[in-house]
């Protein structure tokens, strides 16, 4: 469950940031996380209220912003949306890195990202 080391990481740098900024209280949190980073939201959403609470952070809101899959491939040259993996155990489709033009392996252009984007607080006396 990597969601929960994401949002171990994610409320310490928030934390950091607060104790560095005379912050009071931490009202939402805006993240931006690739879609081949495959991580279940909601799974994300709940380990970050369980380790907020008691903190400056509790009841703040996860808003989450999805950056979509980009691959490269270096043997047909494609550049796009990479081919996806179906399975009935899954949430839904999952993006690879396997060229959907010639089935090689292709290299990620984009959607390894997983940063904060914006903080919002209430700032301290």
């Amino acid at each position: 469950m990597h969601e929960l080391s994401i949002a171990s990481s994610v409320v310490e740098s928030v934390l950091e940031f607060a104790a560095k900024n005379d912050i009071k209280k931490v009202l939402e949190v805006k993240l931006s996380i690739g879609e081949l980073m495959a991580v279940e939201w909601e799974q994300l959403r709940f380990c970050y209220a369980a380790i907020t609470k008691e903190t400056a952070m509790e009841d703040s809101s996860l808003e989450i912003e999805q950056v979509e899959a980009t691959v490269s491939c270096p043997f047909c040259s494609f550049r796009g949306r990479p081919k996806y993996w179906e399975d009935g155990l899954s949430c839904g489709p999952i993006a690879t890195l396997q060229c959907p033009e010639c089935g090689k392996a292709a290299e990620p252009v984009q959607g390894k990202e997983c940063m904060i984007k914006t903080i919002k607080y209430v700032a301290g006396p």
